[in-house]
């Protein structure tokens, strides 16, 4: 099952890349950083019953362990180019087994093909069902996106919509409603095929101080990015971006709190110099993601949210954390 997975995955996901002087089939793949180019690796790791709830089909598990690396190297505004897979599979019967190798080969490969990315590399093994997958891509050198750029004065944006997987995570089950249902279908398209937004990390470079993926909330991922300049933020809960999915099965104050901590949107979260938002706004919206502008940076730390009225709100939580502080619990 092992090298049936791996070249099933192979011939898949074959791209004619001259920068792989020796792919699949060795101890290790032999790579070529084209002339005039940094590599820009990142790795993530998606765990049955954590990062996709058991059930989900298999293509979508394919297609989303490689979607949130790509949203990491569109964050850095990098070109990928490179695929490593790790795979960790549950001991099953052969018919099922196969269906799940296929199914994820098939969405893993659809998404690769996508954007040029050839698989050079794996591994599998029996245990709980885990899939660990590493990208690698190229950016100018001096010309990635980091987390420490943004600058008191500076416009906060997102691409696409926010809280949309989040709120599908809630709504898996399928509704007797047809309206409702048709709703929640595309609140789990959201969660289950997330698309990384690596034309506009492109897009950006040069033009954003910092940028970081919202895959933890808004609230925690903007976080980062304000430690890691120094300065604070302020955001205006209305002008958060909301599909019309998500405000069609929940209230206003539930779909912005989704939209703040709910995670696993994979969309891009960046500050730009005033001067620079208004082709920032056209170049992506050209691209059909689009950017709204939901604050500003300020000086200070931390984030913060204020409602229509001016207030300050209270979040209900900041974000995803696979390790919190059980000695906090009331």
């Amino acid at each position: 099952m092992e090298f049936r997975l791996i070249d099933r995955l192979q011939a898949l996901t074959a791209q004619a890349r001259d920068d792989v002087r020796l792919g699949i089939g060795d101890d290790a793949a032999l790579l070529a950083v084209p002339a005039g180019q940094e590599l820009a690796v990142a790795i993530d790791t998606l765990v049955e019953g954590v990062h996709f709830p058991r059930g989900t089909a298999a293509a979508d598990i394919g297609w989303k362990a490689l979607a949130v690396n790509l949203s990491d190297l569109a964050a850095m505004g990098a070109t990928p180019a490179w695929a490593l897979l790790a795979l960790t599979l549950p001991v099953q019967p052969a018919e099922a087994q196969q269906a799940l190798v296929d199914g994820l080969a098939d969405g893993f490969a659809q998404l690769a093909r996508s954007h040029g990315v050839a698989l050079v590399g794996g591994d599998t093994t029996r245990g709980p069902f885990v899939l660990s997958v590493a990208v690698h891509g190229f950016v100018p050198p001096g010309q990635a996106l980091r987390r420490d750029g943004a600058r008191v004065g500076d416009l906060v944006f997102v691409t696409g919509t926010l809280g949309d997987a989040a709120a599908g995570l809630q709504r898996l089950a399928p509704s007797p409603d047809p309206d409702e249902e048709k709703r929640r279908v595309a609140l789990r398209a959201r969660l289950n095929r997330p698309e990384p937004r690596v034309a506009a990390g492109l897009a950006l470079r040069g033009r954003a101080s910092a940028c970081i993926d919202v895959s933890d909330g808004l609230l925690a991922d903007l976080g980062h990015v304000c430690m890691a300049s120094g300065v604070g933020a302020e955001l205006v809960a209305p002008m958060l971006p909301l599909s019309s999915a998500l405000l069609g099965c929940c209230d206003e104050a539930a779909a912005r709190d989704y939209a703040l901590s709910g995670g696993d949107d994979y969309e891009l979260c960046f500050t730009v110099p005033p001067a620079r938002a208004g082709e920032v706004q056209a170049d992506l919206a050209r691209l059909g993601c689009g950017a709204t502008r939901i604050g500003r940076i300020v000086a200070g730390d931390g984030v913060r949210v204020r409602d229509a009225d001016g207030q300050w709100l209270t979040p209900v939580r900041s974000g995803w954390d696979h390790f919190p502080d059980e000695t906090a619990r009331p």
